[in-house]
């Protein structure tokens, strides 16, 4: 069975520096798209960053850009955002989620693209 599981969550201060995982079981890494979102109480998920199977395509949502980088380790079977500068604004539970894709160099972050989910982790930056 697919699963995907969050790590590496916590509370930062701001100017603080976070690296979430993304660990899959079930199923190799190699032939999907991994995308990460956020979501804050009342508001919709945001997509945040996602990457193509074979880590060429990246793409950033602007309030991010230039703080987080996303890679991926398919022998590892594991994805990472590394998160850098981190504010307040950054405060959420993060999830990552997979597509299927024939496409080796597709990702996008739109929420409805992705069939699997992980159950998040919380992401706090407070002084």
């Amino acid at each position: 069975q697919l699963q995907l599981v969050e790590s590496g969550g916590g509370l930062v201060q701001p100017g603080g520096s976070l690296r979430v995982s993304c660990a899959a079981s079930g199923f190799t890494l190699d032939y999907y798209a991994i995308a990460w979102f956020r979501q804050v109480p009342g508001k919709e998920r945001e997509g945040v960053s996602c990457i193509s199977r074979r880590g060429v395509t990246k793409n950033y949502a602007d309030s991010v850009k230039g703080r987080f980088s996303i890679v991926r380790d398919n022998a590892q079977n594991t994805v990472y955002l590394q998160m850098n500068t981190l504010s307040p604004e950054d405060t959420a539970v993060y999830y990552c989620a997979a597509r299927g894709t024939s496409f080796l160099n597709w990702c996008d972050m739109t929420a409805g693209t992705y069939d699997s989910w992980g159950r998040g982790t919380q992401v706090t930056v407070s002084s």
